[in-house]
């Protein structure tokens, strides 16, 4: 027995020789090194690129893994708080833009999602501080100036929130968002006439959104075309969308009875 051992640790001898024929002892793998956890693997540019168009739910559990994976990645950490607002889950999103905001104080899409998280959930006075640190930080960005008008708006301050709005639209006179935003201030404030006049320009814009869009079906059902608004409502929603929001118009002008679901002004009033 001794003889096969001996027999077979000579024939095993080249093998380690050929791992490393000139090693020395001192060059040998560290124990402790080789058992340490390899670093996270996080997604490629286009599997990130891939996952900002999914749904909102998909991108929620791809970004929550890979800012779980890596606490200092703010761009998926600020991905998960986005997600986050659009599955109405607003407290969360808050509480993710915070972790980012902590290790990354002056990071503009963390602000900005802090801000609008918080708009989200009709808090617009806890907008101001982080709209007005992004504005800052880039005075050149109309969006911290237009997040800073609906917050204004919300928190009731109405001349700060216009003053806000036209420095949003002096520096993107040709974005669709900042005049569809100012717009829809002025319909709050009962401009109609107005709110139309900057909703018709923001349409025509190549940024123009569904969203936007439908704020313009509303603000003309509001002046009580409801031919018209119809018509531009069912470019873009399916037909039962339709007809609940026109039944809300309808009692809202005074042409119809009140509809058994009612909906809110804001519920209808997509922008922001």
């Amino acid at each position: 027995m001794c003889r096969k051992l001996s027999r077979l640790a000579t024939l095993l001898a080249p093998v380690v020789l050929m791992v490393g024929p000139l090693a020395h002892a001192a060059d040998a793998p560290n124990p402790a090194a080789a058992s340490a956890p390899a670093p996270p693997r996080k997604a490629t540019p286009a599997q990130r690129a891939e996952a900002r168009r999914a749904d909102p739910l998909a991108r929620a559990a791809f970004w929550g893994s890979e800012f779980e994976a890596d606490g200092r990645d703010a761009e998926a950490g600020v991905g998960l708080a986005q997600a986050l607002r659009a599955l109405g889950r607003y407290d969360d999103a808050i509480a993710t833009t915070a972790k980012v905001l902590l290790v990354s104080p002056d990071n503009i899409e963390g602000l900005l999602e802090a801000a609008r998280a918080q708009i989200a959930r009709g808090q617009g006075f806890y907008a101001v501080e982080p709209a007005r640190h992004a504005a800052a930080l880039d005075p050149k960005d109309w969006r911290p100036q237009s997040l800073l008008g609906v917050a204004y708006e919300q928190a009731q301050r109405d001349d700060e929130a216009t003053e806000a709005h036209r420095k949003a639209i002096a520096l993107a006179p040709n974005e669709a968002a900042p005049n569809a935003n100012y717009a829809m201030h002025l319909a709050a404030k009962g401009d109609l006439v107005g709110a139309e006049a900057l909703l018709r320009r923001a349409v025509s814009l190549p940024s123009a959104t569904v969203q936007i869009r439908q704020n313009l079906a509303l603000v003309v059902g509001l002046q009580g075309r409801l031919g018209e608004a119809e018509r531009l409502a069912r470019q873009d929603l399916p037909p039962e969308s339709v007809d609940n929001n026109l039944a809300w118009l309808r009692a809202a002008t005074g042409q119809g009875a009140t509809p058994t679901q009612p909906r809110s002004w804001d519920a209808l009033k997509a922008g922001g």
